[in-house]
């Protein structure tokens, strides 16, 4: 629950260089930048150390050329360039061809990333020195850039692939953004694990549809002056840090068992970061692991407090199922 509204929040990459993170925003979302859709062949891997970018004629017009890279696939690789270049959006160039498992439609792709200053070569920020991958992005045509999505889409972990990102009046610079594919997985639609047994007996009580939604029988109970958090469903995946995002199906409703939100009845789940969210969805997800169901029980000054937010009382408590599908 966000604290103004719950709503998905837009694929992101590399958003903790503060300079770049409006422009990693609009280039990876589907609403971004405008490109081609000319795709990459994928299916041969290759274990070079270096590539070069194919020139930019014919049909591969939006290719950049010139661009190359060396080292080990799936380490950190050095790009080289002549600079200073000019780049367009919707551009891109296959630098390594990786040897891992073919990334699939649906999948959640991890990748590392630099960021290469065309005008003078520098590196404007990087995630390998300190192992920091970005996994927000999900393989799909309705949330990425179709450039993105075609290039990404077949080719096979440990690939580099540069994009061209020409972003002068936003974040001040043009570069070429060097992403290699490390690791893949696949969200879960709902809760998936080990049952809870020995969930509190006064605790509303939750019931599960085959495909997840859950439903509620709130028990008689009357709410909690402070935070409950109550797995319902323990789950095997990582953990969700503080600091981090999730993806989760969820529903909310009134002491009294009035609904007033659910992402099931929306028929799609939704993403924020933890630091988007009232404090006591934070402070309830905050260490829970993916895979979990988890009950809330959010006292006012956790929630909304004394305003009344949409179909919510002031200084109402509020009751949660989130099922945790994925974090990032």
């Amino acid at each position: 629950m966000r604290k103004s509204s719950l709503t998905k929040n837009t694929v992101s990459f590399l958003t903790k260089s503060a300079a770049l993170a409006c422009s990693m925003i609009m280039c990876v979302s589907l609403a971004a930048c405008s490109s081609s859709s000319s795709s990459s062949d994928s299916k041969d891997s290759s274990k070079s150390s270096s590539s070069s970018s194919s020139s930019s004629s014919g049909s591969e017009k939006n290719q950049i050329a010139g661009v190359t890279a060396t080292g080990k696939l799936g380490e950190k690789p050095t790009i080289s360039f002549k600079a200073p270049m000019t780049v367009s959006d919707g551009s891109y160039v296959v630098l390594q061809k990786g040897d891992g498992d073919v990334i699939e439609d649906g999948d959640r792709v991890c990748s590392q990333g630099i960021a290469l200053n065309v005008k003078d070569g520098t590196e404007l920020m990087d995630t390998w020195t300190k192992n920091t991958p970005d996994c927000s992005m999900v393989v799909d045509s309705s949330t990425l850039n179709s450039t993105y999505y075609n290039q990404i889409k077949g080719a096979k972990l440990n690939t580099t692939i540069g994009f061209g990102v020409n972003d002068e009046n936003s974040s001040g610079y043009s570069y070429i953004l060097a992403m290699t594919f490390v690791s893949k997985s696949k969200d879960y639609t709902k809760a998936t694990g080990e049952k809870v047994e020995d969930v509190p007996a006064d605790l509303p009580k939750v019931t599960r549809a085959k495909n997840g939604k859950p439903s509620i029988d709130m028990n008689g109970y009357k709410g909690s002056s402070e935070l409950v958090v109550q797995p319902l469903i323990k789950g095997s995946g990582a953990k969700v840090k503080e600091s981090g995002s999730v993806k989760v199906q969820y529903t909310g409703w009134l002491l009294d068992g009035t609904q007033f939100d659910s992402s099931w009845d929306k028929g799609q789940a939704t993403e924020f970061a933890l630091s988007d969210v009232v404090k006591g969805w934070s402070q309830g997800l905050a260490g829970q692991t993916v895979g979990s169901q988890v009950l809330l029980v959010v006292p006012p000054d956790l929630g909304y407090g004394d305003k009344a937010t949409g179909s919510i009382p002031a200084n109402s408590t509020l009751v949660f199922v989130v099922d945790i599908l994925a974090t990032y």
